[in-house]
């Protein structure tokens, strides 16, 4: 049993998701960042770091933070939605962090800056997002999914491309990514996943 410590944001959304992809039972703690929750003692000793996500794996007593991490961990675990080795494996890591560096501080960066109304800011980072959204159309333009085969990387950057409309985000140029979200969001997994926060 995965005991997982999260809150409804993007990164907080990919755990579930995992988990049900992997068919792994959990139980959700649900931790309110609203009020603070993900800064105090309890959640600290799972996360030194006080953010969402955090899981404990019961099985092994293996504390894991970082959503990208824990999505490798229980890859690792079930054998599942990441290849163990060659090209196919390097390809999965990469796109797992051209998501947890590029696209997810990105469009954090570009809805905080809109909600702060800093016209300079959301420019940048709109174009930013923008660029890295063409690179996942030209990518999706050669094949189904990120990495070739669905995998971690697909459910990654699907919680934070799939937010686009919160953000701001015209995605009527990026058809491949429009394609590719559409794919995601009809997985029974995914479903269930998200509605884990509901």
């Amino acid at each position: 049993m995965i005991q997982l410590h999260a809150w409804g944001t993007p990164n907080g959304k990919k755990i579930p998701v995992a988990l049900e992809e992997m068919g792994l039972r959990y139980t959700l703690h649900k931790v309110d960042i609203g009020k603070g929750q993900q800064k105090e003692p309890a959640f600290l000793a799972l996360n030194p770091n006080g953010k969402i996500p955090a899981i404990v794996d019961d099985d092994t007593g293996i504390k894991v933070f970082e959503s990208g991490a824990i999505l490798v961990y229980l890859a690792e675990k079930t054998g599942k939605l990441l290849p163990r080795e060659g090209q196919a494996r390097a390809d999965v890591l990469a796109w797992v962090m051209f998501q947890m560096a590029g696209v997810g501080p990105m469009m954090g960066q570009l809805g905080f800056f809109k909600r702060a109304n800093n016209e300079a800011a959301i420019e940048r980072f709109r174009i930013e997002v923008e660029r890295l959204f063409g690179v996942m159309e030209g990518q999706l333009g050669k094949q189904d999914y990120l990495a070739g085969e669905y995998s971690i990387a697909d459910i990654a950057t699907f919680t934070w491309a799939s937010n686009h409309a919160f953000v701001g985000l015209d995605v009527t140029p990026f058809p491949k990514v429009q394609a590719w979200l559409a794919r995601v969001a009809e997985r029974p997994a995914v479903k269930k996943g998200l509605a884990a926060f509901d």
